[in-house]
């Protein structure tokens, strides 16, 4: 007797294999760092659940998540509300991304592989690509994939991690400075191929210099550390 063939059904897309909580939180995430959810908002996990389709418990635990990232913050009075992106707090999250990067950049350099490099060429074309269409969500975008390329080059599992809770932060500063000239997008540009010139060298040290000095550079370009960077100076 012939085994009869597995009817032809299809097969789960990989949002559905999430669970409630982690498609809410991923929603919510992005719906803050979009500023459809803008900063001071006030939110409730009932108003989310309906606006969501789903109960309140999933809603609750996405906003756990949120708050220990630092997305959002609940008090007594106020109940919980969408952190606000202020320069202060942008300022004191992306001094934490630059040493975070930067050891992801040194890992980077020691572990590529010639398909690494490969990989993050053709991301940087793309970034080019994005960069000379002058579209300034396409440019970050490109950007970010090729940040998460060198992670995933790192293979670190804590610093990808560490990076992930900074992700909004990351986001706002990132789209803050591009937009902040002209050629603030070039510059960028110029600045990720030096960084991938030294892992193709296999340089640890030069790979995370180049990293940290690209990041610190687009957060005064941005305006980003200008505020931490005067106070230093009012304390001196």
């Amino acid at each position: 007797m012939t085994q009869s063939a597995a009817p032809p059904i299809e097969q789960f897309a990989a949002e559905e294999l999430l669970s409630l909580a982690e498609r809410a939180y991923r929603r919510l995430r992005d719906a803050i760092m979009r500023g459809s959810l803008p900063g001071g908002s006030r939110i409730s996990e009932r108003s989310l659940g309906q606006s969501l389709g789903i109960s309140a418990q999933p809603v609750r635990e996405a906003l756990w998540r949120l708050e220990a990232e630092g997305m959002v913050i609940t008090s007594p009075r106020r109940g919980t509300v969408v952190v606000e992106f202020d320069a202060n707090k942008l300022a004191e999250m992306s001094q934490i991304r630059a040493a975070l990067e930067g050891s992801v950049a040194a890992l980077a350099a020691r572990k590529a592989t010639e398909a690494d490099v490969a990989a993050l060429r053709a991301q940087l074309v793309a970034m080019r690509d994005a960069t000379g269409g002058g579209d300034i969500a396409a440019v970050a975008a490109a950007n970010e994939r090729f940040h998460g390329l060198l992670r995933e080059v790192a293979g670190n599992v804590f610093l990808t991690r560490s990076l992930e809770t900074l992700r909004a932060y990351d986001h706002v500063a990132r789209r803050r400075t591009l937009a902040s000239s002209p050629r603030e997008p070039a510059q960028a540009l110029r600045e990720h191929a030096a960084l991938l010139a030294a892992l193709r060298r296999r340089d640890p040290e030069l790979a995370e210099n180049r990293m940290r000095a690209h990041v610190d550079r687009s957060l005064r370009a941005g305006g980003v550390a200008e505020t931490s960077h005067r106070e230093r100076k009012q304390t001196q």
